[in-house]
């Protein structure tokens, strides 16, 4: 709320729960905004109207006033919604922290603290809030009297109370996230969490913790990042499609309540309230079927009798894949040639990007099936989350197996802002995770609301894997989900360090598939600098003084292949297969790369 206020030029030196009073049809605008975006609970405009904050701004008189205009106000917004939309929501009355130090380390007795937040508390029940959110609590001896205050004064209500912590996901007292949760269970709450904070990434760890020490339903709502100072305003720089990610990941980390705080605007609102339709689905799939849904499954065959790459990766063969991406208009007869070249070569398959780098280019469907039809190798479809709703998906999917395609793999994709079209609409009802939920799902004959679709899709599920991203802890943590959900075998990305791919595999042993590594033959320094810089991708220091060094164009190309043809050998003891891209269309740098494991005699010059 106080994020959209001061977008539409509220000073921050205003009292914001005051316009309850004075401009209540600019507060009433931005709850249907919410509404509309898909929010199920509004909060209230009355996070600081106790009496303490009130009496800075000379309002101390209208502590109920102000409170219960604000619960007024979000309940003709949701009374809208079922009259327009025959939607629904509940009101939670806002209850923020009082603004003052309590005893013994202020003046503040906790005796004047409750009786504080009673004043509010009893305002907002007498007009009538569904529950009671007790929001961004510092310290757990304030979280307890407002709570005794909620419980004394509004005993029927449900209170939902949430701390704030600090980077190191403790709450601002000192006390652990377990702590916290261990004694407001005891004092009573109907449900607990966390909110505001540094950001989704504390908040979750944070979440995790409690889950752990209640069994209490869980709350996370983090602040769309850390706020960053752009012109004199205070931006929040989390992008709707990270908060998305972040809800996906709380639900799996045990919260029933999802939302978000200070910099969470109506389109983050939306993002995340897309990104979970499908949870209720995956999670039916997670838990198994019921024992009717059981009866009508039609199981997938055996991995080896799927398609070629299933039966290789079955048997333990090790596994050749080149990349060949979509052209950016309709003729694919460079593309077509290249993957007749690999064929002639003996390479398993042709591994077809969607959009990368959310690009505009040739759907990788048509071009895999092109490919299947006049090369005869078979193909491996990526598909992403980011340009399809769960219906789509399950529609393109389902038409992919129609006409035999057989391989996929499942990624979340690129946001829109990295392509040449960053103003277009990005969906993310789900990400990787739900698409092998899905994939799987239909291998069993199923759609994801558990009707037949008569057979299995039959599909081998690949998923990706970055083994040099920066927070390989978030890494794992996701790729043991795609292992859970029915992932078959993985793809990581272009490797140059191969003491982050041994420390990868070391620690996927307790979920380990079969591992394909990415191979990429480097064109340039500038090259090198962009998988470095832009790509995130880690490169060896020694890998750009090698590729600095080379004195022209070609021999930096031929420098690159050597590096790739190094990094294939070194790897080959430890994955069961490559994928080598062919940058800019190189097929024929590719298959220079890839010789040493393709059939004997075989020259890569044809």
């Amino acid at each position: 709320m106080g994020t959209v206020l001061y977008a539409r030029g509220v000073f921050i030196n205003r009292c914001f729960d005051e316009l309850n009073l004075s401009d209540p049809a600019m507060v009433l605008s931005i709850h249907e905004e919410y509404l509309q975006a898909g929010a199920e609970i509004l909060e209230t405009n009355t996070f600081g109207a106790n009496r303490f904050r009130l009496t800075r701004h000379g309002l101390g008189a209208k502590v109920a006033e102000i409170n219960a205009a604000g619960v007024k106000l979000a309940k003709q917004a949701v009374a809208h919604l079922r009259e327009k939309q025959a939607g629904d929501a509940w009101v939670g009355g806002s209850i923020g922290p009082l603004g003052v130090r309590l005893e013994p380390l202020g003046k503040t007795g906790l005796d004047e603290a409750r009786a504080a937040f009673a004043e509010q508390i009893k305002a907002q029940a007498e007009a009538g809030v569904d529950l009671l959110v007790i929001e961004t609590m510092p310290a757990l001896n304030e979280a307890r009297e407002a709570l005794l205050a909620a419980r004394e004064t509004a005993p029927d209500i449900p209170v939902l109370v949430m701390v704030t912590v600090d980077d190191e996901s403790n709450c601002l007292d000192g006390s652990s996230p377990q702590h916290a949760a261990a004694l407001l269970t005891e004092w009573g709450a109907g449900a607990i969490g966390v909110n505001c904070s540094t950001g989704p990434s504390t908040v979750l760890t944070a979440i995790e913790a409690m889950r752990s020490a209640t069994t209490l339903p869980l709350a996370a709502m983090p602040n769309a990042g850390m706020p960053r100072e752009v012109e004199g305003r205070n931006i929040y720089l989390c992008s709707p499609e990270y908060m998305a990610s972040f809800a996906r990941k709380a639900i799996a980390a045990g919260a029933q309540i999802v939302g978000g705080c200070c910099g969470t605007t109506p389109h983050h609102t939306r993002a995340m309230r897309s990104a979970i339709r499908a949870i209720d689905a995956q999670a039916r799939v997670s838990a198994g079927a019921a024992t009717e849904e059981l009866s009508t499954e039609t199981p997938p065959s055996p991995l080896g009798q799927r398609s070629r790459i299933g039966s290789l990766v079955e048997n333990g063969a090790f596994v050749t894949l080149v990349e060949i991406v979509p052209p950016r208009g309709i003729d694919c007869s460079r593309e077509i040639e290249g993957a007749r070249l690999l064929a002639q070569l003996g390479v398993h398959a042709i591994n077809v990007p969607d959009s990368p780098r959310a690009s505009a280019r040739m759907s990788a469907q048509s071009l895999c099936i092109q490919i299947q039809q006049h090369t005869g190798i078979e193909t491996i479809l990526h598909y992403t989350c980011r340009d399809r709703n769960v219906l789509s998906i399950q529609s393109d999917l389902l038409g992919a197996s129609s006409i035999g395609l057989r391989n996929i793999l499942c990624l979340t994709g690129d946001p829109p802002k990295l392509g040449n079209y960053p103003d277009a609409t990005a969906v993310f009802d789900v990400d990787a995770i739900g698409l092998v939920n899905i994939v799987r799902r239909l291998n069993h004959g199923m759609d994801i609301g558990n009707n037949s679709i008569s057979a299995s899709t039959n599909f081998t599920i690949a998923v990706a894997a970055n083994p040099g991203v920066p927070d390989i802890e978030h890494e794992l943590r996701r790729f043991a989900y795609k292992v859970e959900a029915g992932a078959e075998y993985a793809i990581t990305q272009p490797v140059f360090d191969l003491r982050l791919l041994e420390e990868f595999l070391n620690r996927i042993e307790k979920f380990r598939i079969p591992v394909i590594a990415g191979i990429w033959p480097l064109t340039s320094l500038r090259n090198a600098e962009f998988m470095k810089n832009d790509l995130r991708v880690s490169m060896p220091e020694e890998i750009m003084l090698r590729m600095a060094q080379a004195g022209t164009p070609d021999a930096a190309r031929k420098e690159g292949i050597h590096i790739a043809q190094e990094m294939l050998e070194a790897v080959r003891p430890l994955v069961q297969g490559v994928q080598v891209s062919a940058p800019f269309g190189r097929y024929t740098a590719a298959a220079e790369v890839i010789a040493s494991v393709l059939p004997q005699g075989v020259s890569v010059r044809e």
